[in-house]
């Protein structure tokens, strides 16, 4: 059995399809028995109007392992919304968690010891898109998943890279407020 893993965070942002399909995701990874166990069970009993958790399923009635909680960053107000999130979006961060087992990122001998909460941004104009590419939206949201785990498991970016980049990077809305853009 591989080491114990109590609590990983990662972050992941993946663009470069048509407006509203960049995926960033926020992971939190660890032992079911631990902190991150509790956080699961205390969030999918305490339900809130609007952010409703749910697990990461392929499709109805298969649930991915290690168990993946989804929390949506933004209030979900339509029924539209909703059905991208809970269909496409949902198999998407499904799919990403088993590419991570599938690359070794999370140990296939820890898939029924870890779970996983992620935050997930969907743009709302994706509730307005008509023409809306559905395979776009789920590759750039699998993808952008795996990473996350990647990150988070592997405890990337490390101190030592951030220090050295700290005055290298600018947050992009930040610059945007510099740039007299927002």
């Amino acid at each position: 059995m591989s080491e114990r893993i109590i609590m990983r965070t990662g972050e992941a942002l993946v663009a470069g399809g048509p407006p509203g399909t960049a995926a960033e995701p926020e992971v939190i990874i660890g032992e079911l028995d631990g902190p991150v166990g509790t956080a699961i069970a205390s969030m999918t009993a305490g339900q809130v109007q609007g952010h409703t958790r749910v697990f990461a399923i392929l499709n109805t009635d298969i649930q991915v392992r290690p168990v993946t909680l989804m929390v949506s960053k933004v209030t979900v107000k339509n029924t539209r919304y909703t059905n991208i999130l809970m269909g496409t979006v949902q198999a998407a961060i499904a799919n990403g968690v088993l590419d991570a087992v599938r690359a070794g990122d999370i140990p296939k001998d820890k898939a029924n010891d870890l779970g996983i909460i992620v935050s997930v941004w969907l743009n709302p104009i994706v509730a307005t898109d008509d023409a809306l590419d559905h395979q776009i939206l789920f590759d750039i949201h699998r993808k952008a998943m795996a990473t996350a785990i990647k990150k988070a498991m592997n405890n990337q970016p490390d101190i030592d890279w951030l220090l050295e980049n700290q005055d290298k990077i600018t947050h992009k809305y930040f610059q945007m407020g510099l740039d007299g853009k927002i």
